[in-house]
């Protein structure tokens, strides 16, 4: 589906992104102004270097789908989305007790690193999570004050703010739901697909869209709605999916994680959900004993998958992805946006559903 073109264009949107956010983290340097300030910014700078770039993707091709000029004052408010994920991982990482993301090791665990160098005084570890929360809220304030200063018509920000509000509050009510859902124990495909939806379909996809669509428009129009459930939401929850299959299955030079991690940290997916539904008895006794222990081995991670696939939930994932995929493709095909952008989104969805596993 992807031309030589489009990539060309998606390349350019990646480097004008990563260049937004240097040049604003550059501008934050004078707040840190005493070197024991440093390893905080350095944490920063160096989480912001990784990620697809996905939401502000979504949210630039919404701008140009809705007649928007390419802009850099745009790619910059679209860059602004990048600190809400980055601020959104650092929390989860800590929720989690996750030792790594993107192949590095996850702030709490960074801050943890240092102050045991150090030989400083008191817990590391609860060092570590206060830091990482703190840093994590840092960037979360930054994603804000980026985008308000982003240099867009100031109309075009007002007609935005109640979208850009809602998306933010959604996302941490995704992550509280998120925890409810692991400490209330074994749940339904549809309580995990609703923590699925608000904590990561909706503000990976359909809100960066709905966002670039109203900036561009000015207005919340009732064909933005139909845009943004029809093809973006049903890309969000193939996003999803996709994303439990390899939090399982995945290479961990692709994922960043340790094989299996999402078992170890008891994540209660759809993927997981579906599991349950179809496991024997036995076999979902085994489930629920292994799933969330910390020190699965790898005996015990391959016990996993075996049941898992045994199952068939991996193919009933596969299908909904595909099936997602389809509604979202046709909707996007049927609506108004302008064929550019049509081509570019239709890209950012398959890419950001078909990753390897």
């Amino acid at each position: 589906m992807t031309t030589s073109a489009a990539i060309g264009t998606m390349a350019e949107l990646r480097a004008g992104v990563d260049r937004s956010l240097r040049e604003f983290v550059d501008r934050q340097r004078p707040q840190f102004w005493s070197p024991d300030l440093a390893p905080m910014l350095l944490a920063a700078e160096e989480f912001l270097a990784g990620g697809k770039r996905l939401r502000p993707a979504f949210c630039y091709w919404g701008w140009r789908g809705a007649g928007g000029e390419d802009r850099p004052a745009m790619i910059t408010a679209a860059a602004s989305l990048e600190l809400l994920q980055a601020s959104a991982l650092v929390h989860d990482d800590v929720m989690d007790a996750s030792d790594l993301r993107r192949g590095m090791p996850s702030a709490h665990r960074r801050f943890q690193a240092l102050h045991e160098k150090a030989g400083w005084h008191g817990s590391s570890e609860q060092f570590g999570q206060g830091a990482a929360i703190l840093l994590g809220n840092t960037m979360l304030i930054w994603s804000g004050e980026m985008w308000r200063t982003s240099g867009l018509p100031e109309e075009a920000l007002a007609a935005a703010r109640p979208v850009h509000d809602h998306m933010r509050t959604e996302l941490m009510c995704g992550q509280y739901l998120d925890l409810l859902e692991q400490a209330h124990g074994e749940g339904t495909f549809e309580s995990a697909l609703r923590v699925a939806l608000h904590k990561s379909g909706k503000y990976s996809v359909e809100q960066p869209l709905r966002l670039g669509l109203v900036l561009a428009a000015r207005a919340q129009e009732p064909w933005i709605d139909e845009v943004c459930v029809g093809f973006g939401q049903k890309v969000g929850i193939a996003f999803q999916l996709r994303d439990d299959v390899l939090g399982v299955f995945g290479d961990p030079a692709e994922t960043g994680k340790p094989a299996g991690d999402d078992l170890r940290e008891g994540k209660r997916t759809m993927l997981i959900a579906r599991t349950l539904a179809g496991a024997s008895p036995a076999q979902a006794d085994a489930v629920r004993r292994l799933l969330g222990d910390p020190d699965l081995d790898a005996d015990g991670v391959e016990r996993l998958r075996e049941i898992i696939r045994d199952t068939g939930a991996p193919a009933y994932c596969e299908d909904m992805i595909k099936r997602y995929l389809d509604e979202a493709l046709a909707a996007l095909a049927a609506s108004p946006i302008i064929p550019e952008a049509q081509t570019a989104l239709a890209d950012l969805a398959v890419a950001a559903t078909s990753r390897r596993t």
